[in-house]
C-alpha cells in the first residue's frame, strides 16, 4: 500500500497537497514543486554535492516535508547519492523512466521545446495527474543493496571477460590456430590460468613450437595445475609442433604483440570477476532470505544473489507471484484485438532477472526450451511464496505428485 502523498501547510491556502520533480543531470539538478492545482510553489537549481542537497531538503522541510509525512518525489534515475539522500527516510521516491517523461512533455507544449527546469516540471505534475500508475523504489535494506551492488557488479564482470574471451579468441584464428586447438579440452577455454600462461610465454605460433616439454611443465606449474602435468605438456607439445598455416613474420610478431594488449585485459576481467564472486560468497549468507533462495534446487549462492538482487527484499514491492512473474519475463503476455489474439513473450521485463532465470531453469532441465520456460515460471511463483511466508523449498508442496484418480482421469 502506497502512503498518501504529503498535506502540507501553506500561509493563506490552508492544507494543500505538495509533489516534487527534479529533473536530474551529471552536476546539477533542477527542482520544482506543485500542489494539488498544478500551480507550481517553487523551483531551484542546485549543485550535485552535500550543499546542493542540503538546499533540497530545506526546501522540502519549507513546504511541511516530515518524516512521518514526506514529499514525494519523481526523478528521472533509480540510482546515486541523490536518491539515496532522498530514499533515506519513509520517503516515496519515483523513478520515472525518460521515455515516458517525454510523451508527457507533450501534454503540456505542442512546440515539443525543452528545458530543465520545464522537465522539473513535468516531473512533478507526473505524480500529481498519475501517481497511482507509477511504481516507487522499493525500501530494500541496506544488506539488500549491497548484495544487489555486488552480485550485478559481479554479472557485469562475467559478461566482460566472456567479451573479451571472444575477442581473444576471434583474434588468435587470424593467426594462431594452434593456442585454440591447445585450449580446446579445458573447460573456461581461454579464462584458464593454463591458457593465459601459455599466450604470455609464447605469444605466436613460431615461439610455442620452440618450446620444450620441460619449458610446458613449468608453465603449468605456474599456472597453479598440480595434476597430470608430465601428459598436458606432452599433448601440448605435439599441438603445437603439429604444421600449422603461418602468416608472414612480420606480421605475425605484430599480431601477437596485439593478442598481448588484449590478454592484459583479459587476465584483469578474469581478476575482477574472481574477486567479485569471492564478495558475493562473503556477503550473500547473511541475509535472511538467504537459506530460503538457497533451498530451491538449482540455485547456488551466485545466481541466488542474482536472483535476490532483482527481486530485493521489500515484501510489499509486488502485490502477487504473478507480479514477480511478470517482472522477470516469466510469464507470457496476451494480445488481443477483435476476434485475432495471439500470446507471445515479454519484451519489458527486468533482462538480469530474466537471464538468472534461464540459467535457473537450465541448471535443472535442458531438454526443452518451453520446460525452461514453465519451469522458471513455476518456480519464482514458489519463490515468492517462500519469501512472503518464511517457508523453505518443499518438493511435495511445488510439484505435488499426482493421484491415482488424476491418472486415470488423463
Amino acid at each position: 500500500m502506497r502512503s498518501q502523498p504529503a498535506q502540507t501547510p501553506n500561509t493563506g491556502r490552508g492544507k494543500i497537497v505538495i509533489y516534487c520533480g527534479i529533473d536530474w543531470a551529471e552536476k546539477t539538478h533542477d527542482v520544482a514543486l506543485v500542489d494539488d492545482s498544478g500551480q507550481l510553489l517553487a523551483k531551484r537549481h542546485i549543485t550535485d554535492d552535500a550543499a546542493g542537497y542540503k538546499i533540497l531538503l530545506d526546501l522540502l522541510a519549507e513546504y511541511g516535508d516530515t518524516e512521518e509525512d514526506p514529499i514525494p518525489v519523481a526523478i528521472e534515475t533509480s540510482r546515486g547519492l541523490l536518491v539515496a539522500v532522498l530514499g533515506a527516510s519513509k520517503r516515496q521516491v519515483f523513478a520515472i523512466n525518460p521515455m515516458a517523461a517525454a510523451r508527457y512533455r507533450d501534454r503540456h507544449s505542442v512546440s515539443r521545446k525543452k528545458s530543465d527546469p520545464g522537465d522539473a516540471l513535468v516531473l512533478a505534475n507526473i505524480l500529481r495527474t498519475d501517481m497511482h500508475a507509477h511504481r516507487p523504489l522499493p525500501q530494500d535494506s541496506d544488506l539488500a543493496r549491497a548484495v544487489a551492488v555486488l552480485a550485478r557488479a559481479q554479472q557485469d564482470a562475467t559478461w566482460n571477460r566472456q567479451q573479451i574471451s571472444n575477442q581473444l579468441r576471434s583474434l588468435l584464428r587470424e593467426y594462431y590456430p594452434a593456442a585454440l586447438a591447445a585450449v580446446e579440452p579445458w573447460k573456461n577455454g581461454l579464462c584458464r590460468p593454463e591458457a593465459r600462461e601459455f599466450l604470455k610465454v609464447a605469444p605466436t605460433p613460431t615461439r610455442a613450437a620452440r618450446l620444450t616439454v620441460t619449458q610446458l611443465q613449468a608453465v603449468l606449474k605456474r599456472a597453479g595445475r598440480q595434476r597430470g602435468i608430465a601428459a598436458e605438456a606432452g599433448r601440448l607439445r605435439e599441438v603445437f609442433r603439429t604444421d600449422w598455416a603461418h602468416q608472414p613474420p612480420l606480421v605475425e610478431d605484430a599480431l601477437g604483440k596485439q593478442m598481448l594488449a588484449l590478454l592484459v585485459q583479459l587476465e584483469a576481467a578474469c581478476a575482477a570477476a574472481d574477486n567479485l564472486a569471492e564478495a558475493v560468497v562473503e556477503v550473500f549468507p547473511q541475509h535472511p532470505d538467504a537459506e530460503i533462495i538457497l533451498s530451491f534446487p538449482g540455485l547456488g549462492t551466485q545466481l541466488g544473489a542474482r536472483v535476490l538482487a532483482e527481486i530485493g527484499d521489500d515484501r510489499q514491492r509486488f502485490a502477487d507471484a504473478r507480479g514477480l512473474k511478470a517482472y522477470a519475463g516469466a510469464s507470457p503476455i496476451t494480445w488481443a484485438s477483435g476476434k485475432k489474439s495471439s500470446i507471445t513473450r515479454r519484451w519489458v521485463k527486468n533482462d538480469r532477472l530474466n537471464h538468472a532465470g534461464y540459467l535457473w531453469a537450465f541448471s535443472a532441465i535442458t531438454a526443452s526450451p518451453g520446460a525452461q520456460r514453465n519451469l522458471f515460471n513455476r518456480m519464482i511463483g514458489q519463490l515468492y511464496q517462500g519469501l512472503q511466508q518464511g517457508q523453505y523449498y518443499d518438493e511435495a508442496v511445488a510439484f505435488p505428485a499426482a493421484t491415482e484418480a488424476s491418472l486415470q482421469a488423463a
